[in-house]
Parts: structure tokens; sequence; C-alpha cells
């Protein structure tokens, strides 16, 4: 089955059934069921009663929502297909790889969950299968009282662990390396191999709300301190330890969201006064290359695509701007269609439509503080 393919088999996937969870809160609604599905718009919503959206990831036919309950959503094919349940409550970032599922919570654990794909569907198809940092490297470097730093007046803990919310995540796939950012002020760096944190970096002076691996193996983080700095692994006294490379902002208002065209080597990063900032590289140092006004209020998320950029704002709408050759942006259109802010973005190529020359074509995730998951269709123009 695919989500792209006719609206009835949405209802015919054999995962739409029971979900492990009793009396589900979730109801999805498909626009336009009489017919194909539109071109570009809105496809359908995923209403929940049961808390704020804060995070998305979506893989191949998966897709996986947290939000301030306790519970991770998961669907397949759009049909409620699985769920699994943690005990801190709010879920503010999810990253996908391979069969392996993280997510960030507000108590400073990053969990770790493996999905077994299986046709029994009597069998528990996510289930929990660590933490990072694991158990035994916490206590091993709990008993070592040269571990410990001091994170506020008079309170110590051990640097392996984020002691704050753990509010964004990024995955270098090549390196088989995962980074968190923090409420903490902090940058972690995990070995997926072995699940080992090798290295903490006190990248900013307040709250980071963003960490986005991108290209030339450059890290980029965004603060509410207001700043946007970038990262790069070099060999220091015989180690390897992240280091500031240069400072691509540094302004007032709050930095909420980055984001990077790889292909392109273009980043963008969205603040609290609605506007999204980019730098582009015509050579061997990134450039400002101008600012993007299409927002009334904050942007909370971005998303790219190919030469798309997404943009979820407090103003309840979405932006799709579109790259032009010379680096101009332009405002392709505005989604609109959320009863509240919008806080996370995912987006996904559809591979299944019909090749008639106009361009590739994204679905995108929406994620709300009105408790509801919208899908849109969006044409990447020519």
């Amino acid at each position: 089955m695919s989500p792209y393919s006719s609206p009835a088999n949405y209802f015919m996937s054999p995962f739409h059934q029971t979900s492990p969870f009793s009396k589900s809160p979730w109801n999805f609604s498909l626009f336009n069921s009489h017919g194909n599905l539109p071109a570009s718009g809105l496809i359908g919503s995923l209403v929940r009663e049961e808390g704020h959206v804060y995070s998305l990831a979506s893989s191949g036919n998966l897709l996986y929502t947290g939000s301030d309950s306790r519970n991770i959503r998961v669907w397949k094919d759009l049909a409620e297909f699985s769920g699994f349940k943690s005990s801190s409550g709010l879920v503010k970032s999810i990253i996908i790889s391979g069969e392996k599922i993280f997510t960030g919570h507000q108590d400073g654990k990053i969990r770790v969950w493996k999905y077994s794909d299986s046709n029994n569907l009597n069998k528990k198809a996510h289930k929990r299968v660590g933490s990072l940092p694991t158990t035994r490297d916490f206590i091993k470097c709990s008993m070592n009282p040269n571990n410990y730093v001091e994170v506020r007046r008079h309170r110590t803990v051990p640097w392996i662990k984020h002691y704050d919310v753990v509010s964004c995540m990024s995955l270098d796939e090549q390196h088989g390396i995962l980074y968190s950012g923090s409420w903490d002020k902090t940058l972690r760096v995990w070995r997926l191999s072995d699940s080992k944190c090798l290295e903490s970096v006190n990248v900013h002076d307040d709250a980071v709300n963003a960490v986005v691996v991108g290209f030339d193996g450059l890290v980029f983080t965004g603060s509410a301190d207001g700043s946007v700095k970038v990262w790069r692994k070099e060999l220091v006294k015989n180690d390897t330890k992240h280091i500031l490379v240069y400072t691509l902002l540094n302004q007032e208002t709050a930095v909420t969201s980055v984001a990077v065209n790889v292909v392109d080597a273009v980043v963008y990063a969205g603040s609290s006064d609605g506007l999204v900032n980019f730098w582009e590289r015509p050579k061997d140092v990134l450039v400002q290359g101008g600012v993007m006004r299409g927002h009334k209020q904050a942007v909370l998320c971005l998303a790219s695509a190919g030469r798309l950029l997404f943009s979820g704002s407090a103003d309840k709408s979405i932006c799709v701007w579109k790259r032009e050759a010379g680096g101009f942006h332009s405002c392709l259109s505005v989604l609109t269609g959320h009863g509240g802010p919008v806080k996370c973005l995912a987006v996904q190529e559809n591979l299944n439509q019909d090749d008639g020359g106009g361009g590739r074509e994204w679905v995108v995730y929406s994620g709300s503080l009105d408790k509801s998951v919208k899908l849109w269709r969006v044409s990447e123009p020519l």
C-alpha cells in the first residue's frame, strides 16, 4: 500500500484496525474522497484529542507523532498502526535511523525504540531497547567526581546526560553519529554503534532550539540567544572535538529553527520575529543571502526539500518557498487550515506520482498545537 494511491486504499489497508491504546482519540478525515487527490493542497487531517503535537518523523509509509501526552503514535499508510508510551510526558523530537527510533523528552532523556516489521499483528511492533546515555555508562560516569559539571549554582551533574529538555536531534548517517541539542545550552554527540556519548559541547548562552547536520562535515545550531553557529569536527591533541567555525547570525530575537539545503549549500534560520534568514556559499564561505518575509508571527519550524523550503508559524500557516536561479526565493503558496500554531514539519517525496514532466512532488506533514496533523500535497514547478 502507498499513501499516495487512490483514496479508497486508505480504508482497505489491513492495518486500519484497533490501536494498542483503547479508545483511540485519533480520527482521520480524507478530503476530496470522491475522486482523485488534489494536485496541490490539503489531502487530509489526523485529529487527536490527547495532546498538542510537538514532533513528527516519517520513514517510508510510517509516520510517527509525538505530543505532550505520554504517547508516540505510529501510522502506516495513514491508518493507525501502532504506538508506544514513555513515562516522561512531552516528546520534543523524533529521529529515525533504520529500525531504530530515537525520541527526545522533557526530562532530558533520549529513549531508543526498535521497530520489528511482522505480519503477526498481535506482536508488538515497537519496543523499548535502551536510552542515551545507557544506564551502564551513566552509572560508570557518575562514580568519578571529575565527571561532574556545574549546571546551576550549587548543583552539579554528570556531563554525559542532558539535564534539561532535549529539544532537537539530527542524524549524520554517513558517520553513524546522532547530535542532540537541549535547553541546557549544550550539544551532545552520540556514536550509534555502541550508544557512547563522545562529546558534550557548550554551544550557546541560552536554550538550543535547533541542530542540523549540513554539508562538508558542518553542523549548524540555533538558539534562543539569537545566534546561529557553525561547528566542525577537528583533530585536537590526538582527539576529535567540535570546534566553532563561525557565527552566522547574532540578533536579539530567538532563533527557533534551522534547515539546510545540502545540494545547493544553503542554510535557513527561522526566528521569533517571523523572519527567515538564509546564507549561501558562492565560494568557500557562507554569506548572507537575504531575508524572507512571509509570516505575521514567529516561525516555529522549517523543512527543506528539493528547491523548496517550508516554514511553519505561530500564525497557523505554512509558507512554501522556492529557490530560484540566482538565490532569489519566491513564495509559491501559503497553506492554511490549522487552528493553532504549526509546531513541526516533515516532508517526503512522492515517488509514485504520474510522470507527467511537471516536476517533483512532495507530501508534507504538519503538526500543530491544535492537536492535529495535516497532510498536504505540494508540487515543485520546474
